[in-house]
């Protein structure tokens, strides 16, 4: 098996390093056409034709995507790209899904696709309505412990690890250790973007694995006014360092009734697509916290607005040249909540592994269990019995759509609110979201039945 999988690689790298030599377009076409050929041969087993077929139709198109492919070919630092390809690609969207599949068969519990942790809970800035100050900023993982995190979760088939915080550049020295002693998993940090600096660009470049979201509340007044006066132009000094280095890097942004509409307007993706950014993550506002306001938590027309806006910026024809991606609208293409171990989970600072980034309950902690024994945790196995919570994929999640699930799980299960500051009963969270869900629910009947086909 063993040799069998270093073929494999062997032969997918040397294709990659022929796509990142060639400059004629034509040329590399063939080559991707033929990358795609090689997985579908190794892999296509894991996966309906109709992927690899769908593939090589954007490959061969002049649409633009194949343009967005390309434009990332030449642009980027060609060692980034390659070991991009190679740990998300390869070993963790290919080899290691065979890995998880056989793991999940044998353990008889989720096994994720990617693991989100916290290596420190310190942050150095104080954003309004932060919920990672929820679990107060005197946490941190040890890098024992993060390691412990990366080499069980890569025995289990993982190869795709997302760090947030805190902030997680306060501990530049370690993620970046992270990085250089698992050459074969792909990191990527969520940071505020104010610790970048060109020496830290250049170890990004060395290490090769590792991509950023920088966080973005909108243009400079908003962003300012909750994140601190000059982290905007901070923020827009970190992008221009990535992108002269050829770096990948995209946007973090939560979107809430009051930015909604500027940060998915044309004139503020064009200014991040301008500062090279590639993609943006959004996430719907989730009230936790005992002092959350819920007058942020969208209306059902901007929720309705933001399931089409998404969809039109990353469309085939038109819309903008960035992948854009929606945590909460985006149910359709994972079949609905994703948490519980599904496809992630989160450990916190203090080592609580809780099945969502959103959801700070647990029953167990990576520092006194390895992390098949959390994943095997009762919680996780309530996720697993109940997903899809909902047959309608526009209401994911069991707290902010289905509320009486996650009141019925975390009580089943005895887990425990792993909010260090305030715990929060698992009633009062939920209750937060009755009425959301309440209102949301008609709408999104109505949409699912125009876009699940």
């Amino acid at each position: 098996m063993k040799l069998a999988y270093e073929a494999k690689k062997k032969t997918v790298e040397v294709v990659v390093n022929h796509i990142l030599k060639e400059k004629d377009l034509q040329d590399r076409q063939k080559t991707l056409v033929h990358l795609t050929d090689i997985m579908q041969k190794y892999f296509g087993n894991l996966f309906e034709p109709e992927s690899f077929d769908g593939a090589r139709r954007l490959i061969l198109s002049d649409g633009k995507w194949l343009r967005f492919l390309n434009r990332a070919l030449n642009e980027l630092d060609p060692h980034v790209v390659k070991t991009a390809i190679m740990d998300l690609g390869f070993e963790a969207a290919f080899s290691g899904l065979q890995v998880r599949e056989d793991a999940k068969a044998k353990y008889h519990c989720n096994i994720p696709w990617a693991i989100l942790f916290d290596p420190t809970s310190a942050c150095n800035l104080h954003c309004t309505g932060c919920w990672a100050a929820e679990y107060g900023h005197t946490m941190n993982l040890s890098y024992e412990v993060m390691s412990k995190i990366v080499e069980q979760g890569r025995d289990l088939g993982v190869h795709f690890y997302l760090l947030t915080g805190g902030e997680p550049l306060i501990r530049k020295a370690d993620v970046l250790r992270l990085c250089h002693d698992f050459p074969d998993c792909e990191f990527h940090a969520f940071t505020n973007g104010t610790l970048i600096d060109e020496e830290f660009c250049r170890n990004m470049q060395r290490v090769g694995n590792l991509s950023l979201s920088l966080s973005l509340e909108g243009f400079e007044e908003v962003n300012d006014s909750r994140r601190g006066t000059g982290t905007f132009t901070k923020v827009m000094r970190a992008m221009d360092l990535l992108h002269e280095h050829g770096l990948v890097f995209g946007t973090s942004i939560c979107y809430t009734s009051k930015n909604i509409q500027t940060v998915t307007s044309d004139e503020f993706l064009d200014m991040i697509i301008s500062k090279g950014a590639w993609y943006t993550w959004y996430f719907h506002y989730m009230p936790v916290g005992n002092d959350a306001s819920v007058d942020l938590l969208p209306t059902q027309e901007q929720r309705e607005y933001m399931v089409h806006r998404v969809r039109e910026i990353r469309s085939v024809e038109g819309g903008k040249a960035i992948f854009a991606m929606d945590f909460q609208n985006d149910g359709q293409y994972v079949e609905g909540c994703v948490a519980g171990g599904r496809n992630y989970c989160h450990i916190n600072p203090n080592g609580d592994v809780e099945p969502c980034v959103f959801i700070h309950y647990s029953g167990a902690n990576i520092k006194n269990h390895n992390l098949l024994e959390c994943l095997q945790q009762p919680l996780f196995k309530e996720y697993g019995h109940y997903q899809p919570f909902n047959p309608n994929h526009l209401r994911p999640c069991p707290m902010l759509e289905n509320p009486q699930y996650l009141i019925r799980m975390v009580h089943d299960s005895g887990a425990k609110s792993t909010d260090m500051q305030s715990p929060e009963s698992v009633e009062h969270l939920c209750g937060q979201c009755v009425k959301y869900a309440r209102d949301w629910a008609p709408t999104a009947d109505a949409l699912w039945k125009k876009v699940k086909n």
